[in-house]
């Protein structure tokens, strides 16, 4: 299995674990597992029972010691470290990205190891602590003492004397991007086209990057899954500082942000760029049912080539599509796998035989008008049925039923039960956890920013930009195309005391592959203006669009957007006109300086 690291004889950590991975282990000879993981933190975390009911199959000790992300305690410390004084090694440990449980190893040990070793051993795993030095120290000091002839409480008082927790940030950057996604990957690399010399640093857990645009295509059998990803290391913009953790929470008073493992990470300006939460977990049973009897979604990584098998399989029986209420990410995914589905089914000849249905919670088929009539042809080609106000609230897989909420013209609501040969379902959408109870976020959890200059309206030297933000833009990779460069012009204005001046229209794009071959090239702004890129009526679907979805899109993405080419994508600026506050820099955004008090920003 990718990514597992020894640090001692007795204990590897690693990142997530899947079920398969535990048969893994068991073959290489762990005696036991440690998940520091909570139960729904993100999308394709496997569940704890899940994996306790593997590791029992093969032999394995399992154990859940669930560690808040950014939040590890002392006592979380002692536990872990009482769990492994019982457990038979090897052991291991994980978490999302291994960085918890190897910080709770770390401050475990440093009661008798000196920190130069843990942070160097760390080191050689690929895990950099040195934002954890300060309280490795204090407990280094702790355990000299009582190894001294010391007490426990001349030890406590020792600690608190040397500040065992400051809170102060070990590392500070002009620029914090959170997320390295297509938004901070993407704003990364125009920031740094504008000014190269900033110190710009993106946090990032994940160490490979999807282009997810792809998946409905690799769901449809017009694209290579493998295609679709890339190493992390390869798409993070040159000149940047990858700081490989999760992001727990923001301090904006003190303009810096929490890392799982605690540290703390100082910025002048920060955006935030996490993308959303499938929240599977919205829908009794459906994550239990992904991936088996039927059920899938070209919404995950590994199920897209999932959904393309059960489109060559079926020969007949019902195919259910559902679409969640909005927002979402790329609001046209959950029609397009029923268009390329229903082509390919039409190609052989079977499509006659099979009851096609679209559940959907809006109550029209597409959020643009202009784009409807075309639409709707494709849905009577296809004969297929739609079903608005329908809500899928509950899955059954062994069984194949589904049930949904329908809404009633009276305003009630009913519960429908559907039976289902094949369902391809799209989970409710919010925004991570971290993002939803943090002080940036506004009544629906998302970023609350300017509409125009995606500027957050409570602190001056924040933004947000891509699928985390509250403007009311589509949710899609194009519009990331168009509000990186907006950023980029209005994050380093702010940093010279400047006002903002570039102007995002709420462009968005959504590639709508009605059949094998032809695309609706959808393009529009706020309002639901079309904005098309080229001289063409963008309502109609064609085979050049397909062509660019298909053969040039994947390379836009890799080879322009996320280098900082803005291609059609230039930010419109208005205007400036100096202001007599502006003659010198609004404010100090020197370096966060441990000790000193943080600046003051305008627009807090």
């Amino acid at each position: 299995m990718d990514g597992l690291k020894r640090l001692t004889p007795f204990l590897s950590v690693a990142p997530q674990i899947g079920e398969a991975d535990v048969g893994v282990l068991a073959a290489r000879g762990f005696r036991a597992i440690v998940n520091n993981r909570p139960d729904g933190e993100g999308d394709n975390q496997t569940p704890s029972e899940v994996l306790a009911a593997a590791a029992r199959r093969v032999g394995l000790e399992y154990h859940h010691q669930p560690v808040v992300s950014g939040k590890v305690t002392d006592e979380d410390v002692g536990d872990f470290a009482d769990l492994l004084a019982r457990l038979r090694g090897p052991v291991l440990a994980f978490c999302r990205t291994g960085t918890r449980s190897i910080t709770l190893w770390a401050l475990s040990e440093a009661w008798h190891l000196d920190p130069e070793t843990i942070v160097e051993t760390a080191g050689e795993a690929g895990y950099d602590l040195s934002g954890l030095r300060p309280r490795l120290e204090a407990r280094w000091r702790t355990g000299q003492l009582m190894r001294a002839g010391g007490t426990a409480d001349t030890a406590h008082d020792a600690d608190t004397a040397h500040n065992i927790d400051t809170g102060r940030p070990a590392s500070s950057y002009d620029v914090l991007i959170v997320g390295g996604g297509a938004a901070g990957c993407a704003a990364a690399a125009s920031i740094l086209k504008r000014r190269p010399g900033l110190a710009v640093a993106v946090v990032e857990p994940r160490d490979v990057h999807y282009y997810q645009p792809g998946w409905t295509l690799v769901g449809g059998g017009a694209f290579r899954r493998e295609d679709t990803e890339r190493p992390m290391a390869r798409v993070m913009p040159k000149g940047v500082k990858w700081i490989r953790a999760a992001c727990a929470a923001f301090e904006p008073e003190h303009h810096r942000v929490v890392l799982e493992d605690g540290e703390r990470i100082g910025y002048r300006t920060l955006v935030v760029a996490p993308g959303l939460k499938l929240d599977w977990d919205q829908v009794e049973g459906l994550r239990d049912a992904l991936g088996h009897n039927g059920v899938t979604s070209n919404y995950l990584f590994d199920l897209a080539p999932y959904t393309w098998e059960l489109v060559q399989s079926m020969r007949g029986g019902t195919a259910l599509f559902t679409q969640p209420p909005m927002p979402i990410k790329c609001a046209g995914a959950p029609q397009k796998a029923m268009y390329l589905s229903c082509d390919a089914w039409l190609r052989r000849g079977v499509l006659k035989d099979i009851h096609v249905e679209f559940d959907t919670a809006g109550t029209a088929l597409f959020g643009v008008a202009a784009y409807v009539p075309t639409l709707m042809r494709y849905v009577e080609r296809y004969g297929a049925n739609l079903c608005f106000g329908s809500t899928l609230k509950a899955v059954d897989g062994p069984r194949k039923t589904a049930w949904f909420d329908v809404a009633r013209p009276d305003g009630g609501v009913d519960r429908v039960e559907k039976r289902f040969d094949m369902l391809h379902a799209v989970p409710p959408q919010t925004a991570p956890d971290f993002v939803r109870n943090s002080p940036l976020a506004n009544a629906a959890g998302w970023v609350e920013v300017d509409n125009e200059t995606l500027r957050s309206t409570k602190y001056g030297n924040i933004f947000a930009l891509g699928d985390v933000c509250s403007a009311p833009n589509a949710k899609t990779a194009a519009a990331v195309r168009k509000q990186a460069p907006v950023v980029a012009e209005n994050l380093l204005a702010t940093l010279d005391g400047r006002g903002a001046r570039a102007v995002y229209d709420g462009y968005g794009s959504c590639p709508l592959t009605v059949e094998r071959g032809k695309v609706v090239l959808a393009e529009f702004g706020y309002g639901g203006k079309l904005l098309p890129s080229f001289r063409w009526d963008s309502t109609k679907a064609r085979r050049s669009a397909w062509y660019l979805k298909t053969k040039l899109m994947p390379s836009i993405y890799f080879d322009m957007m996320l280098r900082g080419k803005e291609w059609l994508a230039e930010p419109h600026l208005i205007p400036h006109e100096p202001q007599p506050h502006e003659a010198q820099p609004a404010c100090d955004f020197g370096k966060v300086v441990a000790g000193g008090p943080p600046p003051k920003v305008p627009g807090e």
